[in-house]
């Protein structure tokens, strides 16, 4: 699908929504929602658009919602956070590591072999926002923080069987730490925001990316690349935190009652909706690559060792970093840790 279906196809959804919240009640407040992915991504589908009509039923109609995909107010995804902290909009989704540097803390999840499920994960993230990144995020107002699930490489051309496959292969990466961690298993990691990976992919600017399976789909991998390759293990290689992130002043001059249903709107169950929706969204795009012919490689228990040895200088760098912050690195990182495998005990226990 072209970018310009993607945008009419975003244009009708935001009028639609826009209409559905006037029906009853003249609107008071119209949210402004700006994001990167098209309108049929599972971030778009599976949240975004249920927490814009959520808000809108819940307010009965005197906060309209307007959804903007695949950046049609302008800018770039590296410039989505500051559009909400500036007013330029009211909402944005974004990736936090679109800004290298600018959210350390937050790089926790981010660790090698941390990432559980998309739900699990999220959960355990916004318990540790709650408990550490307020501060970090202090410039917007946070409706909720999430992560992806587990990672993967999706190669074109040769397959990626081992570490030693990836010497030389150029792969996108999203994140200042993804992208070590490509440069340490060998590959040459490319820095991009995920619209521009498909182009990137056909035209031969890359040889691959690392994504979770969920956004695959919406952006037609399986058609440009030959093979999908993750580790073996209940932890991924990475996942990448996100921010559903509001204007300060646009959330502090809403009357209390409309405040009251952005803050119900809100949290940890907000994250674990957005995680659940990206898990479901793994096994069709899994489906989709299965349906192309592609190949689906599981690298052995003795290649993810191997990785996490050569791994380990990220973790030992960023326990460092902490420290040098006046943090304990390691106490934040065991926390982190622990919460994840709580999350997972607790919906195993489900």
């Amino acid at each position: 699908m072209t970018i310009l279906r993607w945008m009419s196809r975003g244009l009708v959804a935001a009028a639609t929504l826009a209409s559905v919240a006037g029906a009853a009640v003249a609107q008071e407040v119209t949210l402004r929602v700006h994001h990167f992915l098209p309108p049929m991504s599972p971030a778009h589908q599976g949240f975004i658009e249920p927490w814009a009509n959520a808000v809108m039923e819940q307010s009965e109609g005197r906060i309209a919602v307007e959804i903007y995909p695949a950046m049609q107010l302008g800018g770039s995804p590296v410039s989505l956070y500051d559009q909400a902290r500036d007013g330029v909009v009211d909402v944005v989704w974004t990736l936090a590591g679109y800004t290298p540097g600018r959210f350390p803390i937050s790089e926790v999840f981010e660790m090698p072999f941390m990432a559980a499920s998309g739900e699990a994960t999220s959960r355990a993230a916004w318990r540790f926002y709650d408990r550490h990144l307020r501060e970090e995020f202090g410039d917007v107002h946070i409706v909720m923080l999430h992560v992806h699930g587990p990672g993967l490489f999706h190669i074109r051309g040769a397959e990626v069987a081992s570490i030693d496959d990836l010497d030389g292969l150029t792969v996108r990466a999203p994140t200042r730490v993804i992208n070590r961690a490509l440069e340490l298993l060998g590959a040459e990691p490319v820095g991009m925001p995920v619209p521009a990976v498909p182009e990137a992919i056909s035209r031969g600017v890359i040889d691959g990316t690392v994504l979770p399976w969920e956004v695959t789909r919406a952006l037609r991998l399986a058609e440009l690349v030959d093979s999908h390759s993750a580790f073996a293990g209940d932890r991924g290689l990475y996942t990448a935190s996100f921010v559903f992130a509001m204007n300060k002043d646009t959330y502090a001059g809403l009357p209390d009652d409309l405040r009251a249903v952005i803050d119900a709107n809100s949290g940890i169950e907000m994250a674990a909706m957005m995680g659940r929706a990206m898990d479901r969204a793994d096994l069709p795009a899994f489906d989709a690559a299965v349906d192309a012919g592609n190949s689906i490689i599981d690298l052995p228990e003795s290649e993810r060792a191997r990785a996490e040895g050569i791994l380990q200088p990220i973790i030992d760098d960023w326990v460092a970093a902490m420290n040098d912050r006046g943090l304990d690195g390691a106490a934040l990182l065991d926390e982190a840790r622990t919460l994840i495998a709580e999350e997972v005990a607790a919906l195993a226990d489900q």
